[in-house]
Parts: structure tokens; sequence; C-alpha cells
């Protein structure tokens, strides 16, 4: 089952080509995040549990329960690993002294220790930050706590640190949710994939599926219920650790406009912005303004 979740995630999350795992060396250029992550993980484990959640969710799909979680973070780590490999190879890993990489683990930082309230396994999840030198307007949070974002992102929105909590509370907020696990079981290729696992078939025939489930991914978008969801509950994220929720309308204004030029960024393609969006963040500042003001006390 591994196997065929890892052919899965490839499919959703990268292009990328097949290179070794990292070093040593590059393992500790981030073990200083994953330390401080770790103990704020920590500390958040021993104090209160946090307050009951401010925005209205719901409950996670049940469907989930049909792809293991388990496997599913483990694909998702090694095809991170691969991705990262893939990107220091061609020099566009930022290093662990980057100014710019600093001030996104400085955020995860803050927010990391929020996000247990809404995802008991995040507790035990190696969560990492990585930053990728690119042109292109993104970032991700897969299964498990891996986060990437990309230079695009940062320099072409001129990002506030506000503005960058509330990008990663929302790909957060999709790892918490477990928005991948519901779709992929949701997904017709995944249901023909299960069915023929159960049959026993050869090895050969569910390569095929599974190649078949990684095309079908690499252009699947969350739904509209899991965009407003990842919006509701990343926001509170960010407002938990302190950061300015009106920041979530100002982001979605910059990402507006930024989608009105030719060409627009690709994050758009499975985020789309526009007016309802942002009126539905609007009416939900109110509800974590108290968050943020206490978090700053």
């Amino acid at each position: 089952m591994v196997s065929i979740l890892w052919l899965v995630i490839c499919g959703y999350y990268s292009r990328m080509c097949s290179l070794c795992d990292f070093k040593h060396s590059a393992w500790q250029s981030r073990r200083g995040f994953l330390l401080a992550a770790g103990a704020a993980a920590t500390a958040a484990c021993t104090s209160p549990s946090p307050s009951q959640a401010q925005v209205d969710v719901g409950g996670a799909s049940s469907l989930r329960n049909l792809v293991p979680a388990e496997e599913l973070e483990s694909a998702s780590g090694k095809e991170y690993t691969k991705l990262l490999a893939d990107a220091k190879a061609k020099g566009q890993l930022a290093p662990s002294g980057s100014p710019q990489l600093q001030r996104l683990r400085q955020i995860a930082a803050r927010l990391v220790p929020q996000a247990a309230q809404w995802n008991e396994r995040s507790r035990q999840w190696r969560w990492d930050v990585n930053l990728i030198s690119s042109k292109e307007i993104n970032a991700f949070c897969m299964p498990g706590g891996k986060i990437a974002f990309y230079t695009g992102i940062l320099d072409k929105l001129r990002l506030t640190d506000d503005e960058v909590a509330m990008i990663m509370g929302h790909e957060m907020a999709h790892a918490l949710r477990e928005h991948a696990r519901s779709r992929i079981a949701k997904s017709k290729g995944t249901g023909t994939l299960l069915s023929l696992g159960s049959q026993m078939l050869g090895l050969g025939q569910l390569g095929d599926v599974a190649a078949t489930i990684g095309t079908q991914l690499l252009t699947l978008r969350f739904s509209r219920e899991d965009e407003t969801d990842a919006d509701l509950v990343g926001l509170e994220l960010a407002a938990r650790g302190g950061y300015n929720p009106q920041a979530a309308v100002s982001l979605w204004q910059k990402m507006a406009q930024a989608g009105a030029s030719a060409g627009g960024p690709n994050f758009l393609s499975t985020h789309p912005s526009g007016p309802a969006r942002i009126e539905k963040l609007q009416a939900n500042v109110a509800k974590v303004q108290g968050l943020y003001e206490q978090a700053r006390r």
C-alpha cells in the first residue's frame, strides 16, 4: 500500500525526478527548526487544552478513514525529501542561514503549537519548513507537516509576516483537516485502486492503475468546501499565533490583483480568489480578533 500511495502523492505534489535522499548535512541544516518546533509542540501538550474553536467548519470528512493516515504521511515525507533533493541539486534550496527561510521558520514556530486542536496526530508529525528559489507563486503543506514556500510568492506579492502566516496557516489547515486524504478516498480512481488491490491482482495491473491515479491527481483541486475550510482554520491558526487576522483579507486582495494580470500565478489555479472568498474571510475576522489580541499580550 505504501508504494501505491507514494505514486499517488508523487502525481499530486510533484513533477520532480527521482533523486537520492538527503545527506546528513542537509538534515543538520534543518535540525534547529525541528528542535524548536518539537519543543513548542511539547509545551502545547503540557499546557491547558486550547479553547473551543472560534470558526465554524464542522467535522472532518469520515471518508478519509479509507486511506491509512500513517502510510499517506510516510509517502508524503519521502516525496518531500525527493523534492528538496532535486531543488538542492539545482542550487535552488535555501540554506539554513537564509533570512527568508529563517523568517518562515519563525512564523511556523508560532503556528505549529496551535495545530493539535485541529488534529491530535499532528503532535507526532516531524514538522519541516523549507524555501525553494523559483519565480513560481506557490506554497504547500503535505500530509505530515512538510511545508515548502517558493521565493516567488514572497517576492512578487511583497508579503508581510501577517500575510505569510495566513498562507502558511491555510496550507497547514489542508494537512490538519486531511483534505488530500479525503480527496484520494473520494476519487473514482482510488476506489478502483482499492477494489483491485482487494482482489489481489498482479503488480503490473496495480502499477497501471496507480499511474492513472497519479495523472489524475496532477490536476486535482480541492473542493470549494475544502478551500473555505482551510481559509477559516488557517485564519484561526494564524490569529492564535499572534498574527493580525485582517491580513487574510489583504492577502487575497493581492492574490486577486495578481490573478488579473496575464499569466496569473499557479497558486490561483488551485486556490481561486474572488469577492466571495474575501467576504467570507472578512466575516470571520471578528470571530478570531480576540484570540489575536490575547496572543499579542
